[in-house]
């Protein structure tokens, strides 16, 4: 791995894939980065599912205007439960879909860190991914993450590397 920073700073989300074959120790690396995610009080609320065949991406592209994950040889979903979630007693936080989202973005760092590109897909029709897939119908979905090789033209938003100030977004107390 390489420097963390460098990693967390590296990694962009990619817009353009190669359709080339993944090796399945690359998908079971990247789902265990996902496994091994810190969650509230380890109550792991979430689910991953890996979408590899034709049949089942060509459904769940249904689902979503962002045809341009199509190239991705593999699609990873993630899903949250709320009623096996950690909810804190003060104010009734549920964290199900904090945990999921820390799934997520380990996940989106190991793609990073193996190689390949992904970017988190928020804008696809939920609904219409669980009556595709009746076994999601009890998680909200979260996240799509396609998985590719980046191609070679791909490159990062002009608005990659453009951010607050640092004191607009840390206070010390």
């Amino acid at each position: 791995m390489k420097d963390f920073l460098t990693l967390a700073k590296d990694r962009y989300s990619v817009r353009k894939f190669v359709a080339t074959d993944i090796p399945q120790e690359d998908i079971d690396k990247i789902i265990e980065a996902g496994l091994c995610a810190p969650t509230a009080v380890n109550f792991q609320p979430f689910k991953i599912w890996s979408f590899e065949s034709d049949g089942a991406k060509a459904k769940l592209l249904s689902c979503t205007k962002m045809k341009f994950i199509e190239p991705a040889k593999v699609i990873l979903a993630i899903g949250a439960k709320a009623n096996e979630a950690w909810v804190r007693p003060y104010d009734k936080k549920n964290f199900a879909e904090i945990d999921a989202a820390i799934v997520a973005t380990q996940m989106m760092l190991a793609i990073h860190d193996l190689g390949y590109g992904s970017t988190w897909i928020g804008h696809f029709d939920a609904d219409a991914v669980k009556a595709q897939f009746p076994e999601m119908k009890d998680y909200e979905l979260i996240a799509l993450l396609p998985v590719g090789l980046i191609a070679d033209d791909c490159k990062p938003s002009e608005r990659h590397s453009v951010s607050k100030s640092r004191e607009e977004l840390v206070a010390i107390l």
